[in-house]
């Protein structure tokens, strides 16, 4: 809800943690993907980025209209993109660290 919020609050007064936009498109993102990831266990991590990668143009396209008021700008779309890009690099490194530290016989 908190995302939501900052996403479509009229211009200037969405709630701000970080001094850098593109850091706070990063970090919501990549909280977004965590809390999709224990919400829905058993979906592929490239179908939950798929769709979170989506819905970040599909903000930017609709912050992009005349009635909202904000800047549409593909650079946010690209940090909620590496927001979610690092959730997936983490499990796809801890994924292969588990395989490497089984025996040749276990694998």
């Amino acid at each position: 809800m908190v995302v939501g919020y900052g996403v479509f609050a009229p211009a200037g007064q969405a709630p701000t943690i970080m001094p850098w936009d593109k850091a706070e498109h990063f970090t919501a993102f990549l909280g977004l993907m965590l809390l999709s990831m224990v919400s829905f266990p058993r979906a592929p991590l490239w179908r939950i980025g798929a769709v979170l990668s989506f819905a970040g143009a599909a903000i930017e396209l609709i912050q992009a209209l005349p009635i909202i008021h904000r800047d549409c700008d593909v650079w946010d779309w690209v940090a909620d993109t590496i927001g979610i890009l690092a959730v997936v690099g983490v499990i796809i490194a801890a994924r292969l660290r588990s395989t490497l530290a089984k025996s040749p016989d276990e694998r």
